[in-house]
């Protein structure tokens, strides 16, 4: 928050803010128009097939809710759960579902649509309907249950034959999957209409696309790429960033098959220069990393070193004989992958290593990018090993201790090497007002609203 030295008379002090106070009333109406990279082909977050991204979590947010939410602090609040209980040492969990809630169509929220819902997403779940709401019972203490039920992925959805209906702020009137979407207010929304009237949503654009449209004042909120952020700070551009939220990594197709491959890929780890890629490629954005998990969620990224040591990284390249030519692949339609993976492989020459940049689906490495899925240690931890593809831990004590430990085991295998958490990062109209992103990296439009309402 910004402080201002007061120059004035009382009395004129007294007229300014009047005038301000006019000029900052949120308004109804107008349409937001919202460019993205991701393009979604589906509506329904329990799609496990649907690959996730921050864009689809923030298209999901606009049309459904979940039972639960979590604030920035990391405390849940309630959502179309008002309350709940647990039992067993949290093994049964039973919630009580707000009333007076209905659907875009107008159903009413029942406990049997959201127990059909829950079980949709969550086929090995135990989810019973009561009097005034549902239970869920597991098969152990499940002390991340809460931040589970946060999730888009366990969002409330009544599903049709053809098509799926949430209870969220907005209600679509056009889809065309993967290209377009247009929401509008929810009149009859719990927790009161949207300001905005519409939002239209293009999707599959490239940041340069988006920028363009931006600088064009075709669209009023756009993403912004990590390498663009410190220029366009300095040209003075209303950015809105969130903490890091992304891992960016490389992730082997396959185990370790011997104990020499595994040298190399240690090899591999130490020829990374996280920090001159850092300061050319990023332009000084994102954070280096040699852990999964962000700092701000562990409290321990400190311990796992980030730092070249090419010495190091050819002595262990010297102990194996025989060194096979590696292929990282990237997305094609990703510029920033493209970039690291030919930096990596200038690295790996370095340390005796050889590595081929290549765009083709079949490699032996992938860079990748996976968002963070929770505030929550161990969720996120999970989530994050489910969507790299790899055998996640069983949680025993839920200690810190023991996830930093597990961290460590996984990193030892090789088959995954972090290299930033990049956070994301926004660029919008100054005629948005009162938007934020919520902690899953997602929109938060719901008290946004249009100065210069336009349709």
């Amino acid at each position: 928050m910004k402080h201002f030295a007061w120059h004035w008379l009382v009395a004129s002090s007294l007229l300014l803010g009047t005038l301000t106070q006019a000029q900052v009333r949120p308004r109804y109406g107008g349409t937001l128009h919202v460019m993205t990279r991701a393009a979604v082909t589906t509506l329904d977050p329990a799609d496990g097939a649907a690959v996730d991204s921050f864009g689809r979590r923030s298209i999901t947010s606009l049309l459904f809710d979940t039972l639960v939410s979590i604030d920035d602090s990391g405390a849940s609040k309630p959502g179309l759960a008002e309350s709940w209980q647990t039992t067993r040492a949290s093994q049964r969990w039973e919630f009580r579902l707000r009333q007076g809630v209905k659907f875009q169509d107008g159903t009413p929220l029942t406990a049997e649509i959201v127990a059909a819902s829950l079980r949709a997403a969550n086929p090995s779940w135990n989810v019973s309907v009561g009097e005034n709401g549902i239970a869920i019972e597991r098969d152990a203490t499940d002390s991340e249950l809460l931040a589970e039920l946060a999730l888009q992925r366990n969002s409330i959805i009544k599903r049709d034959t053809d098509k799926v209906v949430g209870t969220g702020p907005f209600q679509v009137v056009e889809w065309q999957p993967g290209k377009k979407l247009t929401v509008t207010a929810n009149e009859n929304y719990w927790r009161g209409r949207p300001y905005l009237d519409a939002i239209e949503i293009e999707m599959g654009k490239s940041f340069h696309d988006q920028m363009a449209a931006l600088e064009m004042r075709k669209a009023d909120l756009v993403e912004v790429v990590p390498e663009q952020t410190h220029r366009l700070l300095q040209e003075g551009r209303r950015l809105t960033r969130s903490a890091p939220e992304e891992l960016l990594a490389l992730v082997f197709s396959r185990d370790a098959a011997s104990p020499e491959e595994r040298t190399l890929r240690q090899a591999l780890a130490l020829s990374v220069e996280r920090g001159s890629i850092r300061n050319v490629l990023l332009q000084g954005d994102g954070e280096p990393s040699g852990g999964l998990l962000p700092t701000w969620i562990s409290g321990y990224g400190f311990v796992f070193p980030t730092g070249a040591d090419l010495p190091k990284a050819r002595q262990l390249r010297d102990q194996v004989r025989t060194v096979p030519a590696w292929k990282v692949g990237y997305e094609s339609s990703d510029a920033l992958a493209r970039l690291l993976a030919e930096r990596i492989a200038l690295n790996a020459r370095d340390a005796g290593l050889s590595l081929q940049p290549t765009a083709a689906a079949s490699s032996d490495m992938h860079v990748v990018r996976i968002p963070i899925a929770s505030g929550d240690p161990w969720l996120a931890f999970d989530e994050l090993l489910a969507q790299a593809g790899l055998p996640a831990p069983k949680n025993q004590s839920g200690s810190l201790q023991e996830l930093l430990t597990s961290e460590q085991a996984m990193l030892a295998g090789g088959r995954v090497i972090p290299l930033f958490h990049l956070p994301v990062s926004y660029a919008a109209t100054e005629n948005l007002k009162d938007w934020t992103l919520r902690i899953d990296g997602s929109w938060a439009l719901g008290d946004a609203w249009l100065e210069n309402a336009r349709p």
